[in-house]
């Protein structure tokens, strides 16, 4: 007797998440762009949140992490290479990323070009987070070349383009360029100056000082890349240099990939260890002050690191309120469930405090860089930094987690028709690890408020809660205090409130006004310590209602 070919039919399993505009469902995104970026056009923004809700590219998302990149030390003569091979599919999204001028195109365009750039960035992050590893340091690096003016000007129109040129030829002969960060050694971590790479004056050139390059690099971002910045040791200290991948003639510089690291996630993206013995690189600004000048392109990673988290969160967030607004339990669908309902909605609530702190960063970034806003922008972008990166990136792996749970087993398998909140799981960690993990966030956040001008900027900040929230209140008011007495070890402690009072202040400016009271109600006065327990009285419709896609 044959075996019926189908046991069942399915039902009750949500459609796939596609055919939408991201943007256009990201509520508090828009919201944050009316408020800090009235002059810009969104129109752009829309293109790309149609683009990045399409069922092709988020094949493309889920193809380029099952092939990840390989590496390809020598060609078929036995000549070294090495060369990174990636799927196809990784040069299509490289591509569409620069087209939509997430790299460095604001650093050419006029004011507002950062804060749109922000928001272009974080709906990527929650597609693929991959590609945006070489997008955000093409992006950072480029004002620190402006240190070595012959490198900028031949370098800078392709970081720039909107163009994205994979051919294996020299810089400025390229459409498009990308660059990587080359800082982190075995023995040192974040200890820059425990570095032991050497370099050694060889020639004056067009470029300006060329010295040779001897040492190793631990994590080494995105070795395809076109150029890397990159730290090593002169007779001054610790000194920035400008690294390219083939040099002027075409020839290869002497830089050996080892192997590519194995990650954990993160997977549609190479990370390397190298060796280099006598590579060429040229000097980018004074000896000895290489650590400052990395310092000042981390405070951009760092804010990309705090986008990308935000953008994970948001993609999250929308995955689950999709599936729970279909999937049905116990006669009822999932998203009406009253305490599942609870459970979508604190994490709404937390998405809502993460754009808004992301995005009023990304405005200082921009109005700093333009000279804007005069000193409170630069010293709220000093005091935001740490802040966004330290507190948005360690409440990702939480939210992850809970946003997993609210799809089951479904959220848990990585099977090829199960979606991608596996992947976005696994990617959190990542941007609270790279570029400074939380204790230097922290001990940043609390060097920069003992600095002048700092600790004032923030008081201006928060001055949206007198009168609005009386707990609130009540937690601003021990700050000055605990500035004064606060060790080292208490450093979290301090960011964590630190953050949630400049996420509350923003949201009473930046969201209605239910939102604010929610947020004050759950972060603040109950300081719940898991997702799920909004108190009563919170408008979880209100919540919902601006989070559904």
């Amino acid at each position: 007797m044959p075996y019926p070919t189908a046991t069942h039919e399915v039902f009750n399993q949500s459609t796939e998440f596609a055919g939408m505009d991201l943007f256009a469902g990201h509520r508090p995104l828009r919201d944050c762009l009316i408020a800090l970026a009235p002059e810009q056009d969104t129109a752009p923004l829309h293109v790309l949140g149609c683009e990045l809700g399409n069922a092709e590219v988020q094949q493309q998302a889920r193809l380029a992490n099952r092939h990840p990149p390989r590496h390809r030390p020598f060609d078929r003569n036995g000549r070294r290479v090495d060369e990174v091979e990636f799927h196809a599919a990784y040069h299509a999204l490289m591509a569409r990323a620069a087209a939509h001028g997430l790299q460095a195109a604001p650093w050419a365009r006029p004011p507002g070009a950062h804060v749109a750039r922000a928001a272009g960035f974080l709906l990527f992050n929650g597609v693929e987070a991959g590609v945006m590893c070489p997008t955000s340091m093409s992006y950072a690096a480029t004002p620190a070349l402006r240190a070595n003016a012959a490198v900028y000007a031949d370098w800078s129109p392709g970081l720039s383009a909107p163009a994205y040129d994979p051919r294996p030829l020299p810089g400025p002969q390229k459409a498009g360029l990308t660059m990587g960060m080359g800082m982190t050694e075995k023995q040192g971590g974040s200890d820059l100056r425990a570095n032991t790479s050497r370099a050694a004056f060889d020639q004056e050139t067009p470029w300006g000082r060329c010295y040779r390059l001897t040492g190793h690099k631990w994590f080494f971002s995105a070795p395809m890349s076109d150029a890397h910045l990159m730290l090593a040791q002169t007779t001054a200290g610790p000194t920035c240099f400008f690294v390219p991948r083939l040099l002027p003639d075409g020839s290869r510089n002497a830089l050996q990939i080892q192997r590519l690291k194995d990650k954990l996630g993160n997977h549609a993206n190479a990370s390397a260890e190298v060796e280099f013995d006598g590579a060429c690189g040229w000097l980018v600004g004074d000896e000895g002050r290489g650590i400052a000048q990395i310092l000042e392109m981390g405070t951009l990673t760092r804010l990309d690191c705090a986008l990308g988290t935000a953008g994970l969160m948001r993609h999250a967030l929308a995955l689950a309120l999709h599936h729970c607004a279909q999937r049905s339990v116990f006669g009822k669908r999932l998203i009406d469930q009253p305490l599942m309902r609870n459970v979508l909605a604190d994490l709404a609530l937390e998405v809502e405090g993460a754009t808004a702190l992301v995005m009023r960063l990304a405005a200082a970034v921009d109005a700093s860089s333009h000279g804007r806003g005069g000193e409170h922008e630069a010293q709220l972008r000093r005091l935001l930094t740490p802040i966004a990166k330290f507190w948005v990136c360690k409440r990702g792996s939480y939210f992850g987690q809970e946003a997993m749970e609210c799809l089951g087993g479904n959220g848990y398998v990585e099977d090829d028709g199960h979606g991608p909140m596996a992947r976005l799981y696994r990617e959190m960690p990542l941007n609270s690890i790279w570029e400074g993990a939380g204790n230097v966030m922290a001990l940043d956040l609390l060097r920069a408020l003992r600095s002048v001008g700092v600790a004032e900027a923030l008081a201006r900040e928060l001055y949206a809660l007198r009168g609005a929230h009386s707990g609130a209140e009540a937690l601003a008011a021990t700050l000055p205090d605990r500035l004064q007495r606060c060790d080292e070890s208490q450093a979290r402690r301090l960011a964590r409130d630190v953050a949630l009072l400049l996420q509350a202040a923003l949201l009473r400016r930046l969201a209605p006004e239910g939102v604010f009271a929610a947020f004050c109600a759950a972060r603040i006065d109950a300081a719940s310590d898991v997702f799920g327990q909004l108190p009563p009285g919170c408008d979880v419709g209100l919540l919902l209602e601006r989070a559904m896609p």
